[in-house]
C-alpha cells in the first residue's frame, strides 16, 4: 500500500471513481489517514464542507495544485474559487 502513500498530497487532482460524484474531479484538502482523504471541488462540494473518501474509490492524477497547496501550508485553508481554478485549468489540459 506504501505506492499508493506516495500519491497522498494535499492539492492532488484527483478523479472520482464512485459514489455521486463519479467521474468528476476533485482535490485533496486533507488526509485523514491512509485509506482516507478530504475532497473538495469548490462548487457542488465547498471547501468548508468536504467529503470524506476512500482513497480506492479515487484515481489519482498526476498534477499538485501549487496554488492549493501553498495556500493550505500557509493558512490551513483554501478559496473555492482556487479549487475550481485548479480544476478547471487541469481538465482543459486533459481536453476534456
Amino acid at each position: 500500500m506504501n505506492e499508493v502513500n506516495e500519491w497522498l498530497q494535499i492539492g492532488r487532482i484527483v478523479k472520482v471513481r464512485s459514489g455521486k460524484d463519479e467521474g468528476g474531479y476533485a482535490v485533496i484538502v486533507g488526509i485523514v489517514d491512509e485509506r482516507f482523504v478530504l475532497i473538495a471541488d469548490g462548487d457542488k462540494r465547498r471547501f468548508d464542507g468536504p467529503k470524506k473518501k476512500n482513497v480506492m474509490h479515487l484515481l489519482m492524477q498526476p498534477v499538485v495544485s501549487e496554488e492549493v497547496a501553498d495556500s493550505m501550508r500557509e493558512t490551513g485553508r483554501v478559496t473555492n474559487a482556487k479549487l475550481r481554478y485548479a480544476i478547471q485549468k487541469y481538465a482543459q489540459g486533459k481536453g476534456e
